[in-house]
């Protein structure tokens, strides 16, 4: 058996192991080129959810984004078209990016629903959505937005992560993982799911990628009891579960101390740790049934077509009130994908979040609160501005629009952006976006501006690699959208 007495030095420095390395290590101290643990990563890193201090100055604080997922028409809802209602039924013009080639035609389909100039900003939108049209001096809307990845994943990705593929961090968070959360008793990221089901790319949509895990987003669920197990069972209630947490924080914390650097660990033990806190805040935050009347009729509970999107909304104004960093509002799966029955479903579509999605930043401004929280409404993608589907039918009750990525609208508001102001256009057919673009890269490069965020300083070192949502080095802050 090996034992310090029986390696004498002479022995120790003769293997090959010995006094070459020391030689080397020695040069290499000298010229000061040895590496220093601490800068190398060899020291173990500590990821929470404290507050931390911006690169500079940001105006934004929260942001609440409500995801569409499926495609919203911009040509029906946000960007009038007369060249279109012109051209209605007849072959289209000029070439067309198909996305679904087996139900795709070249007829025309100009803008269904009426436009008109909304609030004194004159904005001009449709009859589908009179109660965003309401609130049009307190938006940005972008009608110039592109990802030109024709699909909904890309797309997706694109818009939540920054690249076309999956496994990378979301906007939220990166914007936990740089700011933290002012409230350690309720998850810094929440995302409000779909009574009908997850999006298209599931949890993906609210990922953590490669940070760590203490950055997911945390589901809240679509139906009471929206966090399950709050409540600890009769008998560890009081005094009982106190003694028991500590217990299990004492051995949580030497397991973690004896494994450092371990952040999935730590992110686990913070979870354990947030969700003892979050029986009492969490419970009192998704509580609405206090909120007034005149406060949820605003949201739309008191209809049946408004009121589930409503309480999500609403929830998601009393969550950043009390300190929540990011929230995200997600549809199900294909709700805005109207390939077919555009005419009909829609209309529906519209009807659910209209009145909910206006509602959110009327609260969010009469409480003081839009000013520092960015509101974010819109969609992977727009639709094409040529009939699919038709299927033989002499009508179009049956025709949808196939997908659009090269040019689509998304509206915002608060935190910094500018009110009353539509920003760029597509072409006169509605598919290309061809005045003051706004690719995904910009539009993440801005937000993180409105929070002070630096996008060449928010980084995160990976194998090696100093990894960052924004790596488009064409990207820049479109300060044409700030207030």
């Amino acid at each position: 058996m090996w034992t310090e007495s029986s390696v004498s030095r002479r022995s120790f420095l003769s293997n090959a192991y010995g006094i070459g390395g020391i030689a080397v290590a020695s040069l290499l101290r000298d010229q000061g080129l040895l590496a220093n643990p601490a800068l190398a990563g060899g020291l173990p890193q500590h990821f929470d959810l404290t507050p931390k201090p911006a690169h500079g100055f940001g105006q934004a604080k929260a942001m609440i984004s409500m995801f569409m997922q499926g495609g919203p028409s911009h040509i029906d809802m946000f960007e009038p078209k007369p060249e279109l209602m012109k051209l209605d039924g007849k072959d289209f013009p000029g070439e067309i990016k198909y996305d679904d080639a087996a139900g795709a035609s070249r007829e025309v389909m100009g803008p269904q629903w009426k436009f008109k100039p909304r609030g004194e900003s004159g904005i001009e939108m449709s009859d589908l959505i009179p109660y965003m049209g309401s609130i049009a001096d307190e938006m940005t809307l972008i009608r110039s937005m592109h990802t030109g990845v024709n699909n909904h994943g890309q797309s997706i990705y694109a818009l939540l992560n920054g690249q076309v593929v999956g496994g990378r961090p979301t906007v939220g968070s990166w914007i936990t993982y740089g700011l933290g959360s002012d409230n350690q008793d309720l998850p810094a990221y929440v995302a409000l799911t779909d009574p009908r089901g997850l999006p298209v790319l599931g949890v993906d949509n609210f990922s953590n990628g490669w940070l760590p895990s203490v950055y997911q987003g945390t589901v809240v669920r679509s139906k009471e009891p929206r966090i399950l197990n709050l409540d600890p069972p009769m008998s560890l209630k009081g005094e009982a579960q106190s003694r028991y947490l500590n217990f299990v924080q004492r051995l949580n914390r030497e397991h973690a101390d004896s494994r450092p650097g371990e952040s999935d660990l730590e992110a686990r033990i913070q979870s354990f740790e947030l969700a003892a806190r979050m029986q009492t805040a969490a419970k009192e935050a998704l509580d609405i049934t206090h909120e007034s009347e005149a406060t949820k009729k605003l949201y739309g509970l008191d209809k049946p077509a408004t009121e589930e999107f409503g309480k999500r909304c609403l929830i998601a104004r009393r969550l950043v009130e009390r300190g929540v960093r990011f929230v995200s509002i997600f549809t199900g799966n294909q709700t805005w994908d109207h390939h077919s029955s555009i005419l009909t479903s829609l209309p529906k579509a519209c009807e659910q979040v209209d009145q909910p999605a206006a509602a959110l930043v009327l609260d969010l401004k009469q409480r003081g609160l839009l000013d520092s929280t960015v509101v974010h409404w819109g969609g992977e993608m727009g639709r094409l501005p040529v009939i699919q589907n038709r299927a033989g039918a002499k009508d179009r009750t049956t025709v949808g629009r196939d997908h659009n990525t090269y040019g689509f609208s998304m509206w915002v508001a608060g935190g910094g952006f500018k009110a009353g102001y539509a920003h760029g256009a597509t072409d006169e057919f509605g598919h290309h976006a061809v005045e003051k673009v706004v690719n995904h890269y910009d539009y993440h490069a801005t937000l993180l501006h409105l929070f002070g965020l630096n996008p060449k300083k928010l980084t995160y070192k990976r194998n090696g690699t100093e990894q960052v949502l924004v790596e488009n080095p064409a990207a820049r802050v479109v300060t044409e959208l700030l207030a």
